[in-house]
């Protein structure tokens, strides 16, 4: 299809006004967004060139999100962290559903592959309350 640094190129019919291009950054943005969403998603794993970017005061809402343009289609790679305790198929699943639900409602772009790896699982930690001794 593409390379990284180009756009996506949507097809319109005979009578489109214009020619339509996104560019892969607005896929990955969506797709974390997306991801992030799921209830017992802790937390989206960039790379380190993501929390250099974060530490200068952007947020990047494509961190954890790969994204490769072949000539079969839209690969997506989402890495992340679970809440401890979760069936983590299912809420891996209910992501898989919901970036690609995003992105279809969003773009009209439909994606070969949006592959889910789990790379830690995150304790939640009760809200500690200030010990009282009554006794």
């Amino acid at each position: 299809m593409a390379e990284m640094n180009q756009m996506l190129k949507m097809e319109q019919g005979k009578n489109s006004l214009g020619k339509i291009e996104i560019a892969p950054e607005v896929i990955e943005v969506i797709a974390g967004i997306a991801a992030s969403e799921v209830e017992g998603v802790a937390q989206m794993r960039g790379n380190f060139a993501t929390g250099v970017v974060e530490r200068l005061g952007k947020k990047n809402h494509g961190k954890g999100v790969k994204v490769d343009l072949t000539e079969g289609g839209i690969i997506l790679d989402i890495y992340c962290l679970m809440i401890f305790g979760v069936s983590i198929p299912h809420v891996a699943k209910k992501m898989q559903d919901n970036i690609r639900q995003a992105l279809l409602n969003m773009t009209a772009l439909e994606v070969e592959e949006v592959n889910i790896h789990i790379v830690g699982v995150q304790f939640e930690h009760a809200k500690s309350e200030p010990a009282h001794d009554s006794e």
